[in-house]
C-alpha cells in the first residue's frame, strides 16, 4: 500500500514538510558517506528556511497547549485508560517546555555560527560548495564518518524540540481519523464533508499494484479525488476504471 496525505490548511502543510525533512535528516545522519552528510547539512538548512516563519513556533506551542486541554477533558472517563492519558499529556508538557525554552526561531543559534552560514550561503548556487569555494568545508568532508556525525548531531540538537513537537502533534491528528473503504467509480471520487466539523488532514491508502496516482483537492465542504496513471510518454493520464482505496479524514 502507498499512503498519500493531503493537508487542508497551510499550518498542517508546514508540519508535514518539516516532518519530511526531519525523517530525511535522521536517515542521512546515520550513514557514513561524506555525500550523505553533505545532504544532511543542506537538510538542516531547509528546516531553518521552513522554520523562518515568524508564527511557526507560536503555532506549534498553541497546538501543544490546545491538545493538552482537550486530553485533560477526558479525565474521569471510564472508557479512557488513565495511565496512557497521563503519558500523552506529560509528553505534550515536555514538548511545550523544551520548545518554549528555545530562543527565537528554529535553528536561531545556528545562525551565529559563521562557518555554517558561509556554507548555507553557497548551497543554493549550482556547484557552489566546491573545494576552491569552501576549502574548510571540503576538509570537514574528509573527516571520519563518526566525527562528521557528531557535528551533525550537535547542530541538529537545536532543532530536536521542534521535531519532537511536530511528531507528537501529527501522531495525535492521524490517530483521530477512522479509515473507510471507498470506490472511485470511473477513476473519480467525491465526498461532501459533514457540516460542523473541521478536517485538517486527508489520508489515502492505495494498493501499489494498481499503478495509480491520486490527484487530491479539497476544502471545508468537499473532497475530490481523481485517479491517474503514469503513461509511457511520461505524462499523467486519467484512469477510467473503478478502483478501491482506503480514505481517512482526520480532525
Amino acid at each position: 500500500m502507498i499512503l498519500y496525505e493531503y493537508p487542508f490548511n497551510e499550518r498542517i502543510r508546514t508540519y508535514l514538510r518539516l516532518e519530511h525533512l526531519f525523517l530525511r535528516l535522521e536517515e542521512l545522519v546515520a550513514r557514513d558517506q561524506a555525500l550523505d552528510h553533505h545532504y544532511a547539512l543542506t537538510t538542516i538548512f531547509e528546516v531553518m528556511d521552513v522554520g523562518a516563519r515568524a508564527d511557526l513556533k507560536s503555532d506549534v506551542l498553541k497546538d501543544l497547549d490546545k491538545q493538552k486541554h482537550i486530553l485533560d477533558s477526558y479525565r474521569g472517563n471510564p472508557a479512557i485508560a488513565e495511565g496512557v492519558l497521563d503519558d500523552v499529556i506529560n509528553r505534550l508538557d515536555s514538548c511545550f517546555t523544551a520548545l518554549n525554552s528555545l530562543p527565537g526561531k528554529a535553528g536561531q543559534s545556528l545562525t551565529e555560527n559563521d562557518w555554517l552560514m558561509s556554507i548555507r550561503s553557497r548551497v543554493g548556487i549550482p556547484g557552489g560548495t566546491c573545494e576552491f569555494d569552501l576549502p574548510a568545508y571540503y576538509a570537514w568532508q574528509h573527516k571520519t564518518g563518526d566525527q562528521r556525525r557528531n557535528d551533525l548531531q550537535r547542530w541538529a540538537s537545536t532543532l530536536a524540540p521542534l521535531a519532537e513537537s511536530i511528531h507528537v502533534l501529527l501522531k495525535l491528528l492521524r490517530d483521530s481519523g477512522a479509515p473507510q473503504k471507498v470506490i472511485a467509480n470511473g477513476g473519480q471520487f467525491q465526498q461532501n464533508l459533514p457540516q460542523g466539523r473541521t478536517f485538517q488532514l486527508l489520508r489515502l491508502s492505495l494498493n501499489s499494484s494498481l499503478d495509480l496516482i491520486p490527484e487530491i483537492s479539497g476544502n471545508r465542504l468537499m473532497v475530490s479525488i481523481r485517479l491517474m496513471r503514469h503513461g509511457d510518454d511520461d505524462r499523467l493520464h486519467a484512469c477510467n476504471e473503478d478502483a478501491a482505496f482506503e480514505l481517512t479524514l482526520c480532525s
